[in-house]
């Protein structure tokens, strides 16, 4: 513990972002770093708990806190305020494979989980670990790692997102020689499409993936296996597949004029404008414009919110979010102790943005798509809602079922709906090309990592359902244990 009297010492100081109605004029990041002194000030502040609960990873409560990674956030907190950057950058690559992701897109829930929150304000670890990361990259700190000895076996790895990365990075390291497949133009995954680049820019992506690339990693895109490579193939090639192609197929809503032209899935809606973006600054015209447009996100999560962003960036007309469940409180109920994650309202980046441009939250809580109503040409002219109400839980997952109330209905404008309510597992034709079982959840079914086909296993949200981005990692991380334990009997990973 670097300074005994840190927490007391420095209060808590954020990473600033720029004005909201300033960002919505651009696509790129915009939370410049602080300073290498307010750097250490707030590492200062880790106060190296005897229990650390930042990097518990445990659920409780029904919702998972701390760190999944079992971040050795204490330690590389210490090292930061001490100065000793080499180091810090060492203990913080050896639970995390990729902190410029994490330390941009992940909700933190290590410091949820933080000791200093209990009556006061969390230790920045977040931030904290990116200036780590982004400051080892500036001092070139960060170079490849070739692997001395190879052992001869060969993996193909299905799904270049931060599952597939993360196993393929571990892999390579053991000596195993990797191939990832990908069916997009790019390596990345949702790191690349599915995440706005405001919230994290591409070229943060193409850094570590050429790193990777340069210590041994073989990358093929434009391969989508099951249809353009059979899964026949693969296992004729390799000693183990590894199956990470998260979930991607979408729900949709089911009500009377979901035909209607206007009505587009969010995955859709952000992978058309990510790869505009990417190829001409969004001059190709390649993608579902949101300007001049009434836009309606149906879901409250964070890819709806992401939505929102990239509408508002479009110079939508208006937007608004229908959120199912009733909004939380500011504070925390009663039976939502620390350390269990926040049970409260919280504002996104892209909420405040929303409140900037239009003066209102976007969101319309309790609230639900009735209709959707076209004009004489098919087109989309507005939706009726109509309002929810839930009086009683389910027993198994303890959520409020929500019904609709008669008499609620309304009528908003509305020329582009996106549909952002989640995910319904892997899509299912990888599954089918493999022959492996998938579960309830249709999600592909293992054990200890291995499908029911011998040498093929699975992992991140092809695995676990959709999750966060720290949760793919460690699956990849520890999918890579057992692929390793099977090709070599034993494992060092």
């Amino acid at each position: 513990m670097g300074k005994v009297t840190g927490f007391l010492d420095y209060t808590r100081k954020n990473n600033p972002a720029q004005a909201p109605l300033d960002r919505i004029e651009h696509w790129k990041e915009f939370h410049p770093m602080l300073t290498e002194a307010d750097r250490r000030q707030q590492g200062a502040r880790c106060m190296d708990c005897g229990v650390p609960f930042c990097q518990s990873g445990v659920k409780l409560g029904g919702s998972y806190t701390g760190c999944p990674l079992h971040n050795l956030v204490p330690e590389w907190n210490d090292l930061l305020y001490t100065g000793n950057l080499a180091q810090a950058l060492e203990r913080l690559h050896k639970a995390n494979n990729f902190p410029e992701f994490t330390g941009r897109v992940c909700p933190a829930l290590c410091e949820a989980a933080c000791v200093c929150g209990l009556h006061g304000a969390p230790v920045t670890v977040k931030d904290n670990e990116l200036g780590i990361v982004e400051e080892g990259f500036a001092q070139g700190l960060i170079q490849p790692r070739v692997p001395a000895h190879r052992t001869g076996k060969r993996i193909a790895i299905v799904g270049s997102g931060p599952a597939g990365l993360a196993a393929a990075d571990q892999l390579n390291q053991r000596g195993h020689s990797v191939t990832v497949f990908e069916r997009d133009d790019r390596i990345g995954g949702l790191l690349m499409y599915g995440i706005p680049s405001m919230k994290l820019e591409k070229k943060y992506v193409k850094r570590r993936v050429e790193l990777l690339e340069a210590e041994g990693i073989t990358f093929v895109t434009g391969v989508d296996v099951g249809k353009d490579k059979s899964a026949q193939e693969l296992l004729a090639e390799y000693d183990a597949v590894l199956l990470c192609t998260g979930a991607r197929q979408a729900r949709d809503i089911t009500v009377p004029g979901r035909e209607a032209k206007g009505v587009h899935l969010a995955m859709e809606y952000l992978t058309a404008t990510g790869k505009s973006y990417l190829n001409s600054k969004l001059k190709d015209g390649n993608y579902i414009n949101a300007a001049g447009k009434d836009v309606i996100v149906v879901g409250g999560g964070d890819t709806g919110s992401d939505c929102i962003g990239v509408a508002l960036r479009h110079g939508c007309k208006s937007v608004h979010q229908l959120v199912k469940y009733p909004r939380l409180p500011d504070r925390r109920p009663a039976d939502n102790c620390w350390p269990e994650w926040p049970k409260v309202n919280k504002n996104d980046y892209s909420h405040d943005e929303a409140i900037a441009r239009f003066g209102e939250d976007p969101r319309i809580f309790q609230t639900t798509v009735k209709e959707l109503l076209t004009d004489e040409k098919g087109e989309l002219r507005a939706v009726k809602t109509i309002r929810l109400e839930g009086t009683k839980r389910d027993k198994k997952t303890g959520k409020l079922i929500m019904t609709e109330v008669p008499g609620t209905e309304e009528e908003l404008p509305c020329q582009l709906l996106l549909v952002a309510i989640g995910f319904q597992g892997p899509e299912r034709y990888v599954a089918q090309a493999f022959g492996v079982e998938t579960d309830a959840r249709t999600n592909l079914k293992t054990v200890d990592y291995a499908t029911s086909v011998p040498g093929v296993f699975a992992a991140g949200d092809a695995r676990r359902g959709q999750s966060l981005v720290v949760w793919a990692i460690q699956e990849g991380r520890a999918a890579a244990r057992e692929v390793d334990r099977y090709l070599m009997g034993y494992t060092s990973l």
